[in-house]
């Protein structure tokens, strides 16, 4: 992360205290594609990624519960509650409003929206103003995968074999942690040898940057491929915020309305050693 004094600072008087963890203060958070309910979710990351921001807004932009998971007899255990209750804080100690917006894997929500609990809003999509007035469309994205759209069942199987993937992969990174070597993503490594995946991708974030042209926005922030990216195309600029159960990414608003794309381990290793321990906390929240 880039230190700027005027896109966000460390806040809280915990930072004076030895042993308590700094806050990153910023405008607005999205996260998708969390995936509570499978094995494979690295929730624990996430409540540790959220312990250490303090935002005005948190989207969860779909998949945030995996329903598909759970009915094929996935297992939701105290270290996804832990998210859930997480969010729930956020909302009563810091005030933050909650944006959830449905995915394909928790389409349930779908008969319920839109809906509004306290500060918690469940719909389908959303538009995001940022502070220099940028427009930016904000949709899980399921909507134009045309498999997740028109062939459920077919989406459910590459779901499986998703799983299945991520499932030697487990087994094979400990092999890897064992021989000292860095996380490898199987999964990754098969979208990016199979041409008609980096094909599906390409034609992925044409169809919704087209939608971000027809809503007259500036830009677009998707979910669903976990495929983490942040670039300008023409007069749009795509953003993908990725997933917790391979890429551990994040979108950031700051509070000077930029927005960016952080990773998890870097994100913590720069607030507690990096530039941003040098941000002057002096600056009001807006």
């Amino acid at each position: 992360m880039e230190s700027n004094s005027s896109a966000g600072h460390i806040t809280g008087p915990e930072n004076n205290k030895p042993g308590k963890r700094p806050k990153y203060s910023c405008r607005t958070v999205f996260l998708s594609d969390i995936h509570l309910g499978t094995p494979d979710s690295k929730a624990d990351e996430v409540v540790e990624f959220l312990k250490h921001i303090r935002c005005q807004k948190l989207v969860l932009n779909g998949d945030i519960v995996d329903g598909w998971a759970l009915k094929r007899g996935g297992r939701w255990t105290s270290r996804h509650s832990r998210v859930i209750r997480k969010i729930i804080k956020l909302t009563e100690q810091d005030g933050t409003e909650v944006i959830y917006l449905r995915g394909n894997h928790d389409d349930i929500l779908e008969r319920f929206l839109p809906l509004a609990i306290g500060r918690i809003r469940l719909c389908k999509e959303h538009i995001h103003i940022t502070a220099t007035e940028t427009r930016y469309l904000v949709v899980h994205g399921d909507g134009f995968d045309s498999v997740s759209t028109h062939h459920q069942w077919l989406a459910v199987l590459g779901s499986v074999g998703y799983d299945f993937l991520l499932q030697i992969n487990r087994f094979y990174n400990h092999y890897r942690a064992w021989r000292g070597k860095e996380y490898f993503s199987l999964s990754k490594h098969v979208k990016a040898k199979v041409k008609s995946a980096v094909c599906f991708v390409d034609r992925y974030e044409e169809l919704l940057q087209n939608l971000a042209r027809q809503r007259k926005c500036d830009g677009i922030i998707c979910g669903h491929i976990h495929t983490p990216e942040d670039k300008q195309v023409g007069c749009i600029h795509y953003l993908n915020s990725g997933d917790w159960v391979e890429s551990l990414t994040a979108i950031i608003e700051h509070h000077d309305g930029r927005l960016e794309l952080v990773r998890h381990a870097e994100f913590l290793a720069s607030l507690r050693h990096g530039p941003l321990t040098a941000i002057r906390p002096d600056h009001a929240v807006s």
